[in-house]
């Protein structure tokens, strides 16, 4: 992690249903929806300004490590949230049988 995200915060907005982070009057968000036992990561958003400083691997792990503390399922929909699950197996475990597979397989044929 880029040491400059160390004293960056990640709130959880429940209400827009997003994990923002507010950094020089931007906000970088990833928004999620939850389903019962599971949350949906559908998008991320890291504005230009912001880029290159962690920030979207920081959303990504708070997001996951939520769904850890509170023991759901994560079903990736964003191409980021899956590619960082693809180099980061200490959460594979936080997914599906099935969309660990189609994770897996996805990146044999990427």
């Amino acid at each position: 992690m880029p040491p400059e995200t160390d004293n960056i915060a990640v709130t959880d907005n429940e209400i827009a249903s997003q994990f923002e982070v507010q950094v020089d009057g931007n906000t970088a968000l990833l928004t999620y929806k939850r389903m019962g036992k599971s949350i949906v990561l559908n998008h991320i958003e890291v504005p230009v300004a912001l880029e290159g400083r962690g920030i979207a691997s920081k959303l990504t792990r708070t997001a996951l490590e939520l769904a850890r503390m509170e023991h759901l399922e994560v079903l990736p929909v964003c191409p980021y949230v899956s590619g960082y699950l693809k180099k980061h197996a200490e959460y594979h475990d936080l997914l599906s049988e099935k969309n660990l597979k189609r994770l897996l397989e996805n990146e044999k044929s990427s």
